[in-house]
Formats: structure tokens, C-alpha cells, sequence
């Protein structure tokens, strides 16, 4: 099979365009081509208006090793090479030396990814899930976007799912993994309801509509494999004995023998983690970072990247950017949702944290992103649940300033340290309630200072992007876990034998499929153990 790189067609092409495109390059008759596969598609836009996309193929040919020598000749050995097909293998089937199942501690992608490969391998996991499913905690948020009542197991952060499932559904990731789990993950999810597209995107999103259908048939797809899933199940502590694990309370109630614990519980689950910390598990404070959702029309981004408001066959445009502050802080964009909304994600009473949403097809009129400023243990104190205690801090000051409502300031007004009175040229596309505020003194002033400073900065990047109109919404503090669940290589706590910490919430992923990526890890080093 051959690979061909840098295929260049305007973005309006057809299939029939890009096989003819290929045969040109490689000099054969397009009827000798006997099969094309996408491997990468990005868009080029560094001539805009005029947009390209810019392809990786793997074709295989008649008289495959003449063509390959002559291209190989013409277009040189960093555009043409040999490659096989490859595909990824789970290490072991299912052994009978369980004593009791695999229990997964949270359903978000490492749980979720992690019970459906042991399950599919033949293990029987049981998940516990301390939150809603999926159909029952869309209700849940829904009602909460509109009534302000919220359930504390059932929201934007716990239920079936995590927290991805009210994001972007982003499954672009920067983890490199040469045994072919991350296409894993992406087939995965095509075979589950995913636009087979993602395979091969180099920005690869589902939306949060599609996402919740996937995880739904990945659930029902693990009961058939012979797997058990428990909703409002939450894990209360972990019990063991001589360094070994014996099993989880569930619910404060009932007990559940185990040998295996796979601790994947996501972000959010502050009191998963002061339970690990008075159990003395080995744990340790993390940099994380923190900051608002910025708001633009989504019009102003799209002329920025694509030199038109609009351009037919592509949606809406996306952006990345930072800046590098005069104290020498960075400021950076993070989760960026094209034509999306801000959403109220709290899970605790009295707090309020946001998030940035997008259904699949990336409708709504404006781009948000989140723009934060990292923070690490000497920012918000040396302890282990310090980070924990600085979010919280962050999202008392949040919920205050919005009167329970999530709080909104024009940038203009932000740079000034004045409150908002009245919107301009951007009309909020925010899940829940919002009030125009103050979220200036949300933020300590070494971290609002830098937002104030950094935004500007990144004007150069996108014009318009520091607009007086442009809105800030806060408080994003969720960006990752403030905790690292310390393991081995192995995957193991070094303190437990049997407690897998696995995903974001334990310190090991950033993003749904660099937490999908390591439930598989944990999966894999399961079943070698076992086997």
C-alpha cells in the first residue's frame, strides 16, 4: 500500500476529484487505483479566500512496486512511502482467575473505554456510576439550565458520559500512541453512531447531541458483552487490606468485594478525592489552569480564518491562541467551541463553574473559548487538596458576583474594572441564566491582570479578538484535575495493589480521547494480569 502526502484540492472537491488528484500524482489511470483511504484531511487557509484541503492517502495500486519507485523518484521519500495496514490488538481474552469482576469507579470516556474493552474481551467489569444515564441526566441539565436547581450526582459534571458530554465532543489530542489506540478510540466511536469522518480530520469533533447517542450504544453494547452498569452508585470508600484492595462501599451502604479497583472519576469529584486523602493514598497537588469563557460572533472568526463570514461546505471556524504576558505568564485559548454556547457546568451548591458547549452541527452565533492562565502549587499553596480548595474559593467568588446566575462582563468593561450595565454588538448564546457583572473580582489580580493583558495580545493573531464588546463569563476552573493519583508503570497505586487511577480526574488525560486512551492502558495491564 502506497502513501501519498500533501494532496492539495479546493474544499468544495468531490471523491471522484480526489481519486483523479491521486492518479495524476502517482501517473496511472484512475482504474488502477484499487482502493483509497483517507488517513488525514486539514485545511489549508494560508491563501485565503482561496481554501484548500490538504490530504494523506494510502492507495493500493495495480503494479504497486513500479509506481511506488517511480513516484518515490519524482515527489521524493517524504511524500510517497510503503505502509500496511495496522490494526490494534487487545493483549489477552478473558481468564477465569477472577474471583470477584473488575469494578470501574466513574463512566466518563476512561471508565467508559476501560469496561467496554474488558468487557469485550471477556471480564464481565462492573461500573459504578454515581450519577444519572444519559437520557435521564439530559433532563436533569436541561432543568437545571432553566430553573436553576441543581442536582448534585446528576449535571454537566457526573452522569453517564462525564463531563465530555456537554462539551464540544473535541477528540483531536496531542498524546502520540504508536500501538493504535487512539484510531482505536475514533472506530470505536464510528461504530457506535460517530460520523465516520472523525477518522481522519486532523480536527475531529462529535457535538454533544451525537456524543450522548454513542455513549448510550456503548453502554448497551457493554451489558450485551456480559457487563453489569450501576447509575447512582457512587463509590464512598475503597477497602483494603495489607496494601491489597478488597473491595468498595458503595452509597455509604453496601459492600463490594473486589480485586481490582479502577479509580477513573474524573475531574470534579472533590469528595472521591478528600476520601483518598484521609485514606492516605499517595496523591499529589497538580498545575492546573483557570480563567473565563470568551464570547465573539462567530462571523468575526470566521472572516479571521477563512477571509469570509461564511463559507459553504465548512462550518464554523475554529482558532487557537496565546500570548505571553509582560510578568511572563502565558494566556492561552482552551476548548474552543465554534458556533457554541457557554454553559453554567456547576456540581456543588453554591458554586459556579462554566464550560463551552457545541451540538454537531456548530450553530449558534457566536465562538467561545475559554482564555486561562496556568496556576501551580505555588500560586495556591503546597497541600495535596490545596488546588482543590483554590477552585472552590474561585467558584464562591463566581456564583456571589452572579447572584447564583452565571456572571457576564464585557471585555471593555473587564480591561476598565467596571461593572456592565448593558450588552453590546454580542447577544450571550449561554445555557442558564446569566447577569451582567463584575467577573473581574472573581480572579486574584495576578491571574485577572494577565487575562486583561493576554486577550490584547492576541489581537495580532485574530483582529477583533480584544473587542470591547466581546463578553467574558465565568468561572472556568475545571480545565483539568488539581490532583495526580499517583501509579507505577504498571498503572498501580504505589500505595494499593489492585487500584488502578486512571483518567483526567486521577492526573493521567487531558480530553476525551487522551482519557479513552488510558482506560484501554488500564484495560490492557488488567487482563496481563490476570491472564
Amino acid at each position: 500500500m502506497i502513501r501519498l502526502n500533501q494532496l492539495k484540492l479546493p474544499v468544495d472537491h468531490t471523491r471522484e476529484q480526489l481519486i483523479h488528484k491521486t492518479a495524476q500524482y502517482l501517473r496511472i489511470p484512475a482504474a488502477d487505483i484499487l482502493e483509497l483511504q483517507i488517513v488525514r484531511q486539514s485545511l489549508d487557509a494560508r491563501k485565503k479566500p482561496a481554501l484548500f484541503y490538504s490530504y494523506s492517502v494510502n492507495v493500493t495500486v495495480k503494479k504497486e512496486e513500479k509506481v511506488y519507485k517511480d513516484a518515490c523518484r519524482r515527489l521524493g521519500k517524504a511524500n510517497v512511502l510503503l505502509t500496511e495496514k495496522t490494526e490494534y490488538l487487545f493483549p489477552a481474552e478473558g481468564s477465569t482467575q477472577q474471583k470477584h469482576p473488575t469494578v470501574i469507579i466513574g463512566m466518563g470516556p476512561a471508565g467508559l473505554f476501560c469496561g467496554y474493552y474488558l468487557a469485550q474481551h471477556g471480564y464481565a467489569p462492573v461500573i459504578l456510576e454515581r450519577g444519572a444515564d444519559v437520557d435521564a441526566r439530559q433532563a436533569d441539565v436541561e432543568a437545571f439550565w432553566q430553573t436553576g436547581r441543581l442536582k448534585p450526582d446528576s449535571n454537566v459534571q457526573f452522569g453517564e458520559g462525564g463531563a465530555g458530554t456537554f462539551s464540544d465532543g473535541k477528540l483531536n489530542t496531542l498524546v502520540k500512541d504508536k500501538y493504535g489506540r487512539n484510531t482505536e478510540v475514533l472506530k470505536t466511536f464510528v461504530k457506535h453512531g460517530a460520523d465516520p469522518a472523525i477518522l481522519y480530520q486532523a480536527k475531529p469533533h462529535i457535538g454533544t447531541d451525537v456524543l450522548s447517542k454513542v455513549v448510550k450504544s456503548m453502554r448497551e453494547e457493554i451489558l450485551r458483552m456480559g457487563g453489569e452498569v450501576r447509575f447512582h452508585s457512587q463509590m464512598t470508600e475503597i477497602l483494603t487490606e495489607n496494601g491489597q484492595v478488597t473491595g468498595v462501599k458503595v452509597n455509604d451502604t453496601e459492600v463490594l468485594p473486589c480485586e481490582q479497583v479502577v479509580l477513573a472519576p474524573g475531574h470534579s469529584a472533590r469528595d472521591t478525592f478528600s476520601m483518598l486523602y484521609r485514606k492516605q493514598f499517595p496523591m499529589s497537588a497538580k498545575p492546573f489552569a483557570v480563567g473565563f469563557r470568551v464570547e465573539h460572533p462567530q462571523s468575526l472568526i470566521n472572516m479571521s480564518q477563512y477571509g469570509a463570514e461564511s463559507v459553504k461546505g465548512l462550518g464554523a471556524a475554529a482558532y487557537k491562541v496565546t500570548a505571553k504576558t509582560s510578568t511572563g505568564r502565558g494566556v492561552y485559548s482552551f476548548c474552543m467551541c465554534p458556533g457554541g454556547y457557554v454553559v453554567n457546568a456547576s456540581s456543588e451548591k453554591g458554586m459556579l463553574a462554566v464550560n463551552g458547549m457545541s451540538y454537531s452541527g456548530r450553530e449558534s452565533s457566536n465562538a467561545n473559548s475559554a482564555m486561562i492562565v496556568t496556576v501551580t502549587p505555588e500560586d495556591y499553596g503546597n497541600g495535596t487538596l490545596d488546588g482543590m480548595k483554590f477552585q472552590r474559593i474561585l467558584e464562591k467568588n463566581a456564583y456571589k458576583a452572579g447572584e447564583g446566575k452565571i456572571p457576564v462582563q464585557l471585555l471593555g468593561d473587564f480591561k476598565r474594572n467596571v461593572p456592565s450595565t448593558t450588552l453590546g454588538a454580542v447577544t450571550p448564546c449561554i445555557k442558564g441564566e446569566y447577569k451582567l457583572a463584575n467577573v473581574r473580582q472573581i480572579l486574584p489580580d495576578y491571574i485577572a491582570g494577565a487575562l486583561s493583558e493576554g486577550v490584547t495580545g492576541c489581537d495580532r493573531y485574530i483582529k477583533g479578538f480584544d473587542m470591547d464588546e466581546a463578553l467574558f463569563a465565568g468561572v472556568e476552573s475545571r480545565t483539568s484535575s488539581p490532583v495526580r493519583i499517583t501509579r507505577n508503570d504498571e498503572l498501580v497505586s504505589s500505595g494499593c495493589t489492585g487500584l488502578y487511577p486512571c483518567g483526567e480526574g486521577a492526573g493521567y488525560a487531558g480530553g476525551i480521547t487522551s482519557a479513552a486512551v488510558d482506560g484501554i492502558k488500564v484495560a490492557e495491564k488488567i487482563a496481563e494480569q490476570l491472564f
